[in-house]
């Protein structure tokens, strides 16, 4: 064999590679986007001041491939300004056409809580408080998944005045 048949049939295999790796590719940036709501809050015990709760994402997959993940971390907003924030190592799959719970636990700062209830008290007359979630389900090859939730949190508003 010459050197130069050599070298072409060297082309022809990392072309072929590169296709197929550029197929590969596009099928993995044709996925619909995860659709991620939160289905739960519980309370956890805090330490000192602060407060936490376990933070329970429903995470449906619209596609026709699973998506593996190895970690989750989340921000919460309340009223535009930071309110809560998570991290978990948890790992799993959401199946194809198939949904998952992932359970995140939350930290508030005690800076952040006293700040969100004067801001609530502010807001009062209204009874919404819009909330936007962002996040990332970590994994895979391109580094992970991002989400963001976002909407009105409504409260029942009786009588404030306290009389």
């Amino acid at each position: 064999m010459t050197a130069d048949r050599a070298s072409r049939i060297v082309r022809l295999l990392l072309l072929v590679a590169l296709l197929v790796g550029l197929g590969g590719c596009a099928g993995m940036f044709g996925h619909d986007p995860l659709r991620v709501n939160v289905a739960g809050i519980e309370p956890l015990e805090g330490q000192g001041m602060e407060m936490r709760f376990n933070l329970k994402l429903r995470v449906q997959n619209p596609s026709e491939s699973a998506v593996d993940y190895n970690g989750v971390s989340v921000e919460l907003e309340l009223n535009g300004k930071p309110f809560a924030s998570g991290v978990s190592a948890e790992a799993g799959s959401v199946p194809r056409f198939g949904e998952t719970v992932v359970t995140v636990p939350l930290t508030v700062p005690a800076f952040a809580a006293v700040r969100q209830a004067f801001a609530l008290a502010d807001s009062a007359q209204t009874g919404r408080f819009p909330y936007v979630l962002r996040g990332r389900l970590a994994g895979g090859i391109t580094g992970g998944t991002h989400f963001i939730d976002q909407g009105t949190l409504s409260l029942p508003m009786g009588d404030v005045s306290g009389l």
